[in-house]
């Protein structure tokens, strides 16, 4: 039976939505857009889901006039909280080709073409890194996912040198700054984390990590952060690294958000260290310029990925496994080929532009800074070391803190959240979209916070 005795002519559907998403490419995003109450959303949508269909105009308005409306910007450029995402309208565009595509990005016998442009794009990142060109990976749905996996090859590595599970367990070693995500990986692992005192800036340091694992055997990983999301801190990744070799432990570098620091010259001697990490995460969509969801997920030894990970049913057995499988990789099976978008954007636009935007937003960063600094009612708490700034306002209570966001972020003039910071409510501008105008941002603060 032909699908269209099924579903009818779906072409003027397509049509529409071609239209729609052309249209929403190349236009500027509203600021005011942001949740709405569950009642409100089910007040103005109706009842969608029914027996037989509300049919195309109906979905599509209310796809239009009430779901979209009641998500956030996330690539306005005033849009500074959390770890926002700025993607090229190439990496936009082209991501709605990659979906029209419905690419099986699982083996390399199904998405042979795709998974070849996936690893051009990771290449890159791995010449960032000044690993091995063997070195290599996939791209998974976050950084949470891309964290487990490769916490799940650690384990599996220190499982098969050292023949049997330490008595007492396995356990991770960070500071309290690393992700929330290393904890919810810890507890799907069912391993303890130990936590290392943070040094005088918040940072990961080789000494305290040696005085907190010397009588922790069970450490198979140490997860050190490549830019924090609530402070942007780079651990001091040479003496984390030193430590580990001695040890024989894994090292983890999480660089979710601040491992696209790498692209930037100005910025990679901060990264001293990190060619010497045995995996890496980054994600393309929080400061590389690619669209949800996307983490870049590398090992150094791509093999001890493959051990961990592999999976093996009857179904499978005729898969290739001298080729490439990002099946093989990470903990998952069914994926779409979520790096092409950036791959395309990285094509189109070349190196040196996605280096010149990284390096924008680190001198946006370093002018508001200095604004910060010369205010009479603003103070900066630490210096940057990419683009995350905690700054706070002497005398305001958290109330206070709290009212001043959610009046501009109703207004749609800034969204600037606060957030907590060795025991009191700060504020944190995060920059890594390049449209940022520094001056808007430095007048909306002064003006506002006088």
């Amino acid at each position: 039976m032909q699908a269209t005795h099924i579903w009818g002519d779906e072409r003027r559907v397509t049509d529409a939505a071609v239209k729609i998403a052309s249209a929403r490419i190349s236009s500027p995003s509203d600021p005011k857009t942001t949740a709405r109450p569950i009642s409100a959303l089910r007040a103005d949508a109706g009842t969608t889901i029914t027996p037989a269909g509300i049919g195309v105009d109906q979905a599509f308005s209310v796809f239009q006039d009430v779901i979209a409306p009641a998500t956030r910007a996330q690539d306005d450029p005033l849009n500074l909280a959390y770890i926002a995402a700025a993607p090229t309208r190439a990496a936009l565009a082209f991501d709605a080709v990659v979906s029209s595509f419905n690419i099986f990005g699982g083996t390399w016998e199904a998405g042979a073409g795709a998974i070849f442009a996936e690893n051009e794009a990771l290449a890159w990142l791995v010449s960032l890194l000044g690993w091995p060109e063997d070195a290599g990976g996939c791209f998974v749905s976050g950084g949470t996912s891309g964290n487990l996996s490769a916490l799940v090859t650690a384990r599996h590595t220190a499982l098969a040198r050292r023949g049997s599970r330490p008595e007492g367990g396995w356990k991770i070693a960070c500071t309290s700054g690393a992700h929330s995500s290393i904890l919810a990986d810890a507890r799907v692992m069912d391993v303890e984390v130990v936590e290392v005192p943070e040094g005088d800036r918040g940072q990961l340091t080789g000494a305290a990590l040696r005085a907190a694992i010397a009588e922790e055997p069970g450490v198979f990983a140490v997860v050190a952060s490549a830019g924090t999301t609530n402070a942007g801190i780079i651990d001091d990744l040479d003496d984390v690294a030193d430590v580990c070799e001695e040890l024989g432990i894994w090292l983890h570098v999480d660089g979710a958000y601040g491992g696209a620091g790498l692209a930037a010259p100005s910025a990679r001697a901060r990264f001293t260290g990190i060619e010497r990490a045995d995996s890496f995460i980054v994600d393309p969509h929080k400061w590389l310029f690619a669209p949800y969801d996307c983490c870049a997920l590398l090992y150094r030894d791509p093999d001890l990925a493959r051990a961990a990970h592999s999976q093996h049913a009857s179904y499978l057995d005729r898969i290739d496994r001298e080729a490439w499988n990002p099946t093989d990789l990470a903990v998952h099976l069914s994926r779409r080929v979520r790096g092409l978008p950036f791959w395309f954007s990285l094509a189109v636009h070349g190196t040196d532009r996605y280096t010149a935007a990284v390096e924008q937003t680190l001198a946006t960063t370093r002018a508001v800074a200095d604004a910060i600094e010369q205010s009479a009612t603003l103070r900066l708490l630490m210096e940057p070391d990419l683009s995350v700034l905690l700054f706070d306002r002497p005398g305001w209570s958290r109330d206070d803190y709290y009212a001043w966001s959610d009046e501009l972020s109703r207004a749609g003039r800034i969204l600037c959240v606060p957030t907590s910071w060795r025991g009191r409510t700060v504020l944190r501008l995060a920059f890594v979209n390049p449209a940022t105008d520094p001056a808007a941002v430095i007048e909306i603060l002064t003006t506002t916070t006088a």
